[in-house]
């Protein structure tokens, strides 16, 4: 049925994609001369507002430099041309370049600051270069550079404007397509799930620092073709084009369009710049028009115009309290034999200070392969530090950790997921926006971003790797017993389905080594007795299980060897039998209120259970 539908969803896109195209197409037949150039004008903006959406509503990467980009590829254009006496073609190669050096200059600061900072940084760097350009005698000044030459094209005369049209829809028909390529595929998924959770990102392997880098370089792409295109059409440019209130004229369209939603930039962008024509004897009203609507969008409709039918089926569905589906049960992995599971994972010395707070105190310990260990202690003991330490996502103060021989400590953390370790988190940390299959994909894709040419020179390739992902994505949505969810958002999904998705996407990297911090918690009888099956088949299979837990129950039934922390550091280990009876144990984790007898009593009634 889910294939059905989506083949069904296909068809009409496609069928409403040609509809548009003849459409666009044909469009000029019905404009006069001021219409074609009031269009051609908002195919730019289109064009710069697909950049802006790409970075900002696919990445989460707030770019309030795009008008500076575009800014870039105009001003590089009329240089070349007029002051270095460049062809038209080679002075845009040049330009789309030079942008793109731009792009990755702004993306530094991604590296280091994030939200609100980084579009306070960025707009810091547009504002610059208006000042520079308003200044600069290369720039022209305030005059700005005119003289600008149209682009030669087989003899096809782009000074007019209904010709440049048609030149403009085919350069902005194959940026949609790339656009629409891009998102849709694994680099696509990867920059979505940096914006949705870059924590959750890095641990199932995708290089969070590059993708940022990434995203800031397309956005310059974009942003340079469409100054291009923009200059080549006017023939003069001036730093009143490429304004702050321009800027934010953007920013306006990407989020009345919707900016996660490439369709919905173009919306917006189209709308806008018609609707700005419309009214511009009365700038003043617009802006504020612009300002209000904008305000009103980011409230009640954070997903654009362009996601009002998902949120209306989405209350329809509620309305209507549809079963998603049936959680159907998890078939084992295939059992490990001949062979060594995998290497141990050896801590030695390990301490970490959060100011003058010791949350681990030189914690040792050594856990075999193919073992299933358990991490218990009270709240604030320092276990989930102890799994952010090994995990790359904190630094050490001193120490060493190891798996299979290799090191863990300074390493980040998709560098560890690509050396076969992966984790769960203590609160859940899907990618929200994404569906169930989105998750699994994301995981199951371990290609180094080095490969992202492939993008651009043979795309073919990426439609192969993106079959075999969505094969083997099927594979573990039928392993799981979530195939009738894997269209599902996984925040609209009961509570125990969410864990077994965050675990499925765990085991979607095949991993050597499974961190799992709290994976039963809010889970009820019988999904915690599921719970226990799978881990053990996941071992099984020739995997080490390192799990933290306060259900003592699943604790002293399913792990091999319970290691106990408190304040920081290990004060028992042993098997669960042995540990549940020290003391020291008793005292730090139940209270000095239990007798060893009860404890007793309690383990042994637990296991059973």
């Amino acid at each position: 049925m889910s294939t059905l539908l989506r083949n069904r969803s296909t068809t009409a896109k496609v069928i409403a994609v040609a509809a548009i195209a003849v459409a666009a197409w044909f469009l000029p037949y019905g404009l006069d001369g001021y219409g074609i150039h009031v269009v051609n004008i908002a195919v730019v903006f289109a064009l710069l507002a697909v950049g802006l959406g790409l970075a900002m509503g696919v990445a989460g990467q707030i770019n309030l430099a795009q008008v500076a980009f575009f800014g870039i590829g105009s001003y590089a254009l009329a240089i070349f041309t007029t002051s270095s006496g460049l062809g038209v073609w080679v002075s845009a190669v040049l330009a789309m370049l030079a942008t793109a050096l731009a792009g990755l200059f702004v993306g530094i600061p991604a590296l280091r600051v994030q939200s609100h900072y980084l579009g306070i940084v960025t707009l810091g760097l547009a504002l610059a270069f208006t000042n520079w350009v308003t200044n600069a005698q290369i720039a022209g000044g305030a005059s700005g550079i005119n003289g600008i030459p149209a682009p030669p094209l087989f003899g096809i005369d782009l000074t007019n404007e209904y010709l440049y049209y048609y030149f403009e829809l085919i350069v902005f028909g194959l940026a949609i397509a790339f656009a629409g390529f891009l998102v849709r595929t694994a680099l696509g998924r990867r920059l979505r799930a940096i914006r949705d959770d870059s924590l959750a990102a890095g641990s199932v392997g995708a290089p969070v620092s590059l993708l940022r880098m990434t995203a800031f370089l397309t956005a310059s792409v974009y942003g340079g073709a469409a100054g291009v295109l923009y200059a080549g059409l006017i023939h003069y440019i001036a730093p009143e084009s490429f304004s702050v209130a321009n800027m934010f004229l953007l920013l306006a369209m990407v989020i009345i369009g919707g900016r996660q939603s490439i369709v919905g930039c173009v919306i917006g962008a189209i709308a806008l710049s018609l609707v700005r024509e419309a009214l511009v004897d009365f700038s003043v009203y617009a802006q504020l028009g612009y300002g209000t609507v904008v305000v009103l969008m980011v409230v009640f409709a954070p997903t654009g115009l362009a996601g009002l039918p998902q949120r209306i089926r989405a209350a329809v569905q509620r309305r209507r309290r549809r079963q998603a589906g049936v959680l159907r049960e998890f078939r084992p992995y295939e059992r490990a034999t001949g062979r060594v599971a995998s290497g141990s994972l050896e801590i030695s010395g390990i301490t970490k200070r959060f100011k003058g707070l010791r949350a681990l105190d030189d914690v040792t310990l050594s856990v075999a392969p193919g073992e299933i260990r358990g991490i218990v202690g009270p709240n604030g003991s320092g276990k989930t530090t102890l799994f952010n330490v090994i995990s790359g996502i904190y630094t050490t103060g001193g120490g060493t950790a190891s798996f299979s021989g290799r090191p863990l400590i300074g390493q980040r953390p998709h560098q560890l997921s690509r050396q076969g370790m992966s984790r769960t988190f203590q609160n859940l940390r899907l990618f929200g926006q994404m569906t169930v299959e989105e998750n699994l994909l994301v995981a199951l894709d371990r290609t180094p971003m080095r490969s992202a040419w492939q993008y651009v020179v043979w795309p073919i390739g990426i439609w192969r790797h993106e079959r075999r992902l969505r094969r083997a994505a099927a594979e573990l949505l039928d392993r799981f017993g979530l195939t009738d969810f894997a269209d599902a958002a996984p925040r609209s999904l009961p509570y125990g389905i969410q864990r077994r998705v965050e675990l499925a996407r765990a085991m979607a990297a095949e991993p050597s080594l499974l961190l799992l911090d709290e994976p039963a918690a809010g889970l009820n009888g019988q999904e915690v007795g599921q719970l226990r099956e799978i881990v053990r088949s996941i071992r099984d299979s020739g995997v080490t299980v390192v799990l933290i837990e306060h259900n003592m129950g699943l604790v002293m039934s399913l792990c091999d060897r319970v290691t106990v922390l408190a304040s920081g550091r290990v004060i028992a280990e042993g098997t669960p039998a042995e540990v549940a009876v020290q003391p020291e144990v008793i005292e730090a984790y139940l209270g000095d209120s239990f007798s060893t007898a009860e404890v007793v009593e309690a383990v042994e009634t637990e296991a059973l259970q």
